[in-house]
């Protein structure tokens, strides 16, 4: 009887193997499954906390609804009823020292009509009138591996891009805009161009679809994001579930070594772990050049919880993105408990801070203690929010060199490591979001698009 492992239980892994297990029992195959986590709990980046009353998330907050097969999975494990979605509001960017709201009618700040351009407070009329060469200025250079920063400032202008657009795409995918591809962001806005002449018609035909994911885009759970993986787990009742152990090494391409001093054999093996985590485990010299190609990012989030209600915030919506020219040293602000009320079961004010790699003052701040960051944070509140009060609770998460980066280089690095590892170690397969996708939408589906293809290679 043959044996497949999956190591790692984080989302991608659990996914891997739930999926496995739904095609084992359809077609009635002689296999055992194994799992293996190196931590006493499952779960990953997706970690839930709960204290004083507040739900904090370490790692992920929510999922993208309209996600290819996430709804699907939240059915198939039968855990519907705990569903929450996101209470909807503006977003804001904060600029001179002052929240502005980010046009509705828009898509990571890339305005979807003419009008929501014309709204916009953020981009001075000259900035207005230099995007409007997005009309008529056709796409002769520019492919889906092309650097998006340079895409969408060569249509839509510099000040649009730096001053809205660039603010939250960086957020959302960890990165200078310069330095990511179109591909691995919105691969859709050459389609846009190229077919409409216009990325801004593109979307406006288009934004039905847009606007029907509006409201309610993300989901959570009652108990926290990762009661879902628990749910999942649950469900895996063919798989052996091995946690408190990390594989350190593959020996000939199947006997895996434990920190317990334990070996299993496997005939197939999934890793569903981080980039560099794999390049240790498979340290080989023919691999380790394409491991080194890809890169990370850091972030630090932190928690403040209060005891006054959350209808102090000064504004309808829910949080904000800093671009520049601000008395704040964070780079974004989520106001939780507005955007989740699940998370505060006292209707209290939940805000979570964000303070990454790209921040001037990064190199300070990954050095500091819980408290010195606090004190960084409280300011921040005060400064931009108005609010003086003390936080009941601090909850801070340091995520250092474990943001996957999605650069220029991403897709070339891993055509490359796919072809080796292929040769090296056939039976060794990659999973996971360093890879196919940030995201975890992105790593639901590609947990199971492995899990279905390990069924059909038993």
């Amino acid at each position: 009887m043959k044996t497949v492992a999956v190591i790692g239980g984080g989302i991608t892994g659990l996914c891997t193997m739930h999926y496995l297990q739904r095609q084992v029992r359809a077609n009635n195959l002689a296999v055992n499954l194994v799992l293996i986590e190196k931590n006493d709990y499952i779960g990953g980046k997706i970690h839930s906390e709960t204290t004083d009353g507040f739900i904090m998330e370490t790692g992920a907050d929510s999922i993208v609804a309209r996600h290819p097969g996430v709804l699907d999975l939240v059915r198939e494990v039968n855990y519907e009823d705990e569903l929450v979605y996101n209470e909807t509001g503006t977003s804001f960017i904060y600029t001179n020292n002052e929240l502005h709201a980010i046009p509705k009618d828009s898509t990571f700040g890339i305005p979807m009509s003419l009008a929501s351009l014309e709204a916009s407070t953020l981009v001075s009329a000259e900035g207005k009138e230099e995007a409007l060469k997005d009309l008529h200025m056709p796409n002769k250079q520019f492919t889906k591996e092309s650097s998006i920063g340079e895409f969408l400032t060569y249509y839509l202008g510099e000040e649009l891009v730096q001053k809205q657009i660039a603010p939250v795409l960086s957020g959302v995918y960890s990165g200078n805009l310069h330095e990511l591809s179109i591909a691995s962001t919105l691969p859709y806005l050459i389609d846009y161009k190229n077919d409409y002449g216009s990325i801004i018609k593109g979307f406006e035909a288009n934004k039905e679809q847009f606007t029907r994911a509006a409201d309610k885009k993300f989901i959570s759970f009652k108990k926290g994001l990762d009661s879902l993986l628990y749910r999942i787990l649950e469900t895996l009742t063919d798989v052996e579930v091995i946690t408190g152990a990390q594989v350190t090494a593959i020996e000939n391409g199947h006997t895996l070594h434990l920190t317990t001093g334990e070996q299993r054999y496997a005939d197939i093996i999934v890793l569903a772990l981080p980039n560099e985590v794999i390049a240790g485990i498979l340290s080989n010299d023919t691999l380790q050049p394409y491991f080194e190609k890809f890169t990370t990012a850091s972030v630090i989030t932190m928690y403040l919880g209060f005891t006054i209600p959350d209808a102090l915030l000064p504004a309808d919506g829910t949080g904000y993105i800093v671009s520049e020219n601000t008395n704040v040293v964070c780079n974004a602000a989520t106001w939780t408990s507005r955007k989740w009320k699940h998370t505060s079961a006292e209707g209290n004010l939940l805000v979570r801070l964000f303070y990454k790699n790209s921040n001037p003052r990064y190199e300070e701040l990954q050095k500091m203690t819980e408290d010195e960051l606090a004190q960084i944070g409280i300011a921040d509140i005060k400064n931009s929010l108005g609010i003086e009060a003390e936080p009941k609770v601090v909850n801070v998460t340091k995520w250092i060199d474990q943001m996957p980066r999605y650069d220029l280089a991403h897709r070339e690095a891993l055509e490359g490591l796919e072809r080796a590892l292929a040769k090296e170690y056939p039976n060794v397969h990659l999973a996971g979001c360093s890879y196919y996708g940030v995201g975890i939408g992105a790593c639901i589906q590609n947990g199971k698009a492995i899990g279905e293809k390990i069924a059909t290679l038993l």
